[in-house]
């Protein structure tokens, strides 16, 4: 599942390309998302303006005209192309290979734009979804309502965090995989976080010390910062905004590395795969405590 990094780079990709373009009309191939597409909802698009593009935790905001917005989720395999009006097809900060023939039986929503543009919402197994909202509507979203602050916002800061924690029997990688205490971290990103910040993924939350409250606070930020800067993961289908390969993978310390040698210069051990509420996760276990 594309995590805040990815999504991001998306937003950007398709800020650039669609925005101020007109949704001249709405081609639903297949309705049956996550959610069940609202038809009626979607054709009331028609002849309105994309005038701004937003990403909330692992959320994509599209501004329509002045009176409704479209909120997108990704799920797992959902992905976005657009054409040009030569009807090039370019990926959105994807990483796979253009296939017109195989790819077209996955597009689920076609948005035919002025200009002879298109953006194609495509997802192989359909767990992303579209729904549309009135634009004064959309922050009473159940999908919104109740996130947590963004790693990269000011309130994601110490004091929030040592509050938020306070008599939390869970382990602090379910806490940070949680939306709820912060918004838009996944699995990869949480175990990145809790290896730099030397936590064992399986600690209780309640038991975390000020520094170490404090080191999760700094190095989420700073990995989030860096990934979005070098493209975002590449796990799966992501790749940087201009289309070319991410490059934050290269950069993993733990995740994915299962026996490898710990990054740690001073470290002799080898990472280890365990699971914590049946998510893949990897830790040191000197370099962990």
């Amino acid at each position: 599942m594309p995590e805040l990094p990815e999504v991001e780079v998306v937003k950007r990709s398709l800020e650039r390309n669609i925005l101020n373009l007109i949704i001249k009309k709405v081609k639903i191939n297949d309705a049956n998302l996550r959610y069940k597409v609202d038809k009626n909802g979607i054709s009331k698009l028609k002849g309105k303006k994309i005038t701004k593009i937003k990403r909330k935790s692992k959320f994509l905001i599209f501004e329509i005209g002045k009176t409704y917005k479209m909120l997108v989720h990704l799920g797992m395999t959902g992905k976005f192309f657009f054409t040009d009006n030569k009807d090039n097809k370019f990926k959105t900060s994807f990483y796979y290979f253009l296939d017109y023939k195989k790819d077209r039986k996955h597009d689920r929503v076609i948005f035919i734009l002025n200009k002879k543009h298109k953006l194609i919402y495509n997802d192989v197994r359909k767990f992303g979804f579209i729904k549309i909202y009135s634009s004064n509507q959309i922050t009473k979203s159940q999908h919104l309502t109740h996130l947590g602050p963004e790693p990269l916002e000011k309130n994601w800061n110490f004091s929030y965090l040592k509050k938020y924690l306070v008599g939390r029997e869970r382990s602090i990688k379910n806490i940070l995989m949680d939306q709820k205490c912060v918004s838009g971290l996944g699995n990869i990103y949480v175990n990145e976080i809790l290896f730099l910040s030397r936590i064992k993924p399986s600690r209780k939350a309640a038991k975390l010390k000020n520094f170490e409250i404090e080191r999760i606070i700094k190095f989420s930020k700073k990995i989030l910062k860096n990934s979005i800067k070098l493209g975002g993961s590449t796990i799966k289908d992501f790749s940087s905004e201009n289309g070319k390969k991410g490059v934050f993978q290269q950069h993993f310390k733990v995740y994915g590395r299962e026996n490898q040698n710990c990054s740690n210069v001073d470290c002799n051990l080898r990472i280890i795969r365990t699971l914590i509420s049946n998510r893949a996760t990897f830790f040191c276990k000197k370099c962990q405590k």
